[in-house]
């Protein structure tokens, strides 16, 4: 999807913050390879935009940018003291039953810009809940307390689940044959990934706006995270 400008992804706004439910395949911040990342479509729309966190390229999802100086100091303060609530959902590999699992385990940014679990690695907590469990896949909750590159996707990985699509970490593309035994190609043709990313969506983000009070902000899953879940629905538990 390109995107090229930021209003039709807009959830909220008021004078403080803009949330937007951030497509797929493309950036958050400036990118040399992307020119149209949401960075610089905020700041089309609004000048003195500042992104408060950030979502992978392929991830899409709640993401949330302030409109002045102040807003984003208030907000950042609330990341780094851990005090944001973040929910994702995601499309696993297996059949699990998570129930608030924890995943304590520190990780480490490596020079190919991978992720592993380190002893001498950062921090990292993540906590995992089944949401649904379909024939060979789960949907899950995921809610990372801490905010690691590739936390969600190497914590699931521990955990013998890796995300539909994550090539990176033991994910496998996502076929509809996998599903349907009578699923037939034309001649020749070559059968695509019904999604062609990470299935990885931010789902809410819970906060406290300038004046104290708790705002909790969701985003409906895009075209193809919805496609990934109605098949799997379909084809039954």
């Amino acid at each position: 999807m390109k995107a090229t400008t930021i209003q039709p992804y807009i959830v909220f706004e008021d004078s403080d913050f803009i949330i937007i439910n951030k497509p797929p395949f493309v950036s958050t911040l400036e990118d040399r390879q992307d020119v149209d990342n949401v960075l610089s479509l905020a700041r089309a729309y609004e000048p003195l935009a500042q992104a408060c966190h950030r979502l992978d390229k392929e991830t899409s999802g709640i993401l949330v940018l302030a409109r002045n100086p102040q807003a984003y100091r208030h907000l950042s303060l609330q990341f780094e003291h851990r005090e944001v609530t973040k929910i994702y959902h995601a499309v696993v590999q297996g059949s699990h039953a998570f129930q608030q699992k924890e995943v304590d385990a520190p990780l480490e940014v490596q020079r190919d810009h991978t992720v592993r679990i380190a002893r001498a690695g950062k921090p990292a907590l993540t906590y995992f809940s089944s949401l649904a469990v379909y024939r060979g896949y789960t949907l899950v909750e995921c809610r990372p307390v801490t905010g690691r590159t590739h936390q969600i996707r190497v914590h699931l990985a521990s955990l013998g689940a890796p995300i539909v699509g994550d090539i990176l970490y033991g994910g496998k593309p996502f076929f509809l044959s996998a599903l349907k035994g009578t699923y037939h190609l034309k001649r020749d043709a070559e059968e695509l990934p019904l999604m062609h990313r990470v299935a990885l969506h931010a789902m809410s983000l819970e906060f406290k706006d300038l004046n104290g009070q708790s705002r909790q902000f969701s985003a409906a899953y895009p075209k193809d995270f919805r496609a990934l879940v109605t098949q799997l629905e379909k084809a039954g538990r």
